[in-house]
C-alpha cells in the first residue's frame, strides 16, 4: 500500500533531520574536539590556560587585574589596561562601556546608586591615578586636576548668546575647589546634587587647560578595549611602568626591558594592528627571574 504523498514527504523530512542532526550535531562537533586534542593544537583549543607552580593563573588570551584585596594596584606587577566587561575582564560579560566622545557630564546625585561617572571623567581619573602609580604627570586635555572632565555648563541671557550670567562646574560638587575660579568675569560655582544644568538650558562647554597634546599617561591605560578581554597593553604603556616593576623588584631597568620586549608581539602579518605586550605572561616571568623582594 503506497503511503498518501503528505505522509511520505512527512518521513523523508524526519529522515534528513535525523540524519543532519546525528552528523552536524555529534559526529562534527566531536570531529573537532578530537582534532583539537592533536599534539600542539590542545593547548590552544583549551583555552590557552598557563600555569605557574603547578597552578593555572589564567589564560594567554584573557586579560586580569593585577591588584590586591582592597583593589589597589601591586606595584611591582605590570598592570594591565582597563575592562569594562562585568566586575572587570568577566568573559559571560564582555562588552565595552557604550560612552562615546560626547560622554563629557556626569550624573551627580545624593544616592551614589544614581550617580554616574562620563567617559571623560572615568579617562580624567584613571590618567591620574596612573601618573601617581608611576611617578609621572597624569594631566590630560580638557581634565581637572582633581581627575574629573573639565566642563563648565554656561548660563547666557539669552540662550545661546548674549553675556554669561551663570557658570557650573559640572562635574565638581562640594568639597571640591572649582578648576577655574571664573569664567569671563562671572565666578564658577559647584555642581549642586540632583541638577540638570543642560536642561535648564546651559551651554556645556569643555576646557582644554594647559594640559601637554601628548600625555605622559598612553590612551590605553586609560581606556577599556572593545570586549574588555584584552590581555595586552602598548610598549608605550609598559615602558611607562618599567622603572616602577623594576625598583619595586629590585631589577636592573635594562634587564627589565629585556624581558618586555621579549613579551612584546608585532602586528599581525606585519601590517594589521599595533604591537603588544602580554601582561599575564610578562609577570609571570618577572616572578620566576626577579622574585618579589
Amino acid at each position: 500500500m503506497r503511503l498518501p504523498t503528505w505522509i511520505a514527504q512527512h518521513l523523508a523530512a524526519l529522515r534528513a533531520l535525523l540524519v543532519f542532526t546525528v552528523l552536524l550535531g555529534l559526529v562534527y562537533p566531536l570531529a573537532l574536539v578530537a582534532v583539537g586534542q592533536l599534539p600542539g593544537l590542545n593547548h590552544r583549543t583549551d583555552g590557552s590556560l598557563i600555569d605557574a607552580g603547578g597552578t593555572t593563573v589564567g589564560s594567554s588570551l584573557i586579560g586580569q587585574s593585577f591588584t590586591d584585596r582592597d583593589g589597589n594596584p601591586v606595584p611591582r606587577y605590570f598592570q594591565s589596561r582597563p575592562s569594562a566587561a562585568g566586575d572587570g575582564y568577566d568573559p559571560t560579560s564582555t562588552s565595552a562601556s557604550n560612552l562615546g566622545p560626547e560622554s563629557v557630564v556626569d550624573t551627580i546625585a545624593t544616592d551614589p546608586e544614581e550617580s554616574s561617572e562620563s567617559l571623560l571623567t572615568q579617562v580624567c581619573g584613571r590618567s591620574k591615578e596612573v601618573g601617581e602609580l608611576n611617578g609621572v604627570d597624569g594631566g590630560r586635555p580638557f581634565c581637572t586636576a582633581d581627575g574629573v572632565g573639565a566642563v563648565l555648563a554656561v548660563f547666557r541671557a539669552d540662550g545661546l548668546t548674549g553675556p554669561v550670567i551663570r557658570v557650573v562646574s559640572v562635574n565638581q560638587a562640594a568639597p571640591a575647589t572649582p578648576f577655574l575660579p571664573s569664567y569671563q568675569g562671572v565666578p564658577v560655582e559647584l555642581a549642586q546634587p540632583g541638577e540638570d544644568y543642560v536642561a535648564a538650558g546651559a551651554v556645556v562647554t569643555p576646557i582644554r587647560g594647559n594640559a601637554p597634546a601628548d600625555p605622559a599617561v598612553p590612551a590605553d591605560a586609560v581606556t577599556a578595549s572593545g570586549s574588555g578581554l584584552d590581555p595586552q597593553i602598548s610598549p608605550a604603556y609598559a615602558e611607562l611602568q618599567l622603572n616602577r616593576v623594576a625598583r619595586e623588584r629590585g631589577a636592573d631597568p635594562e634587564a627589565v626591558r629585556r624581558l618586555v620586549a621579549e613579551h612584546t608581539t608585532g602586528r599581525g602579518l606585519g601590517f594589521m594592528g599595533e604591537p603588544g605586550v602580554n601582561v599575564l605572561e610578562l609577570n609571570i616571568a618577572l616572578d620566576e627571574r626577579f622574585p618579589a623582594r
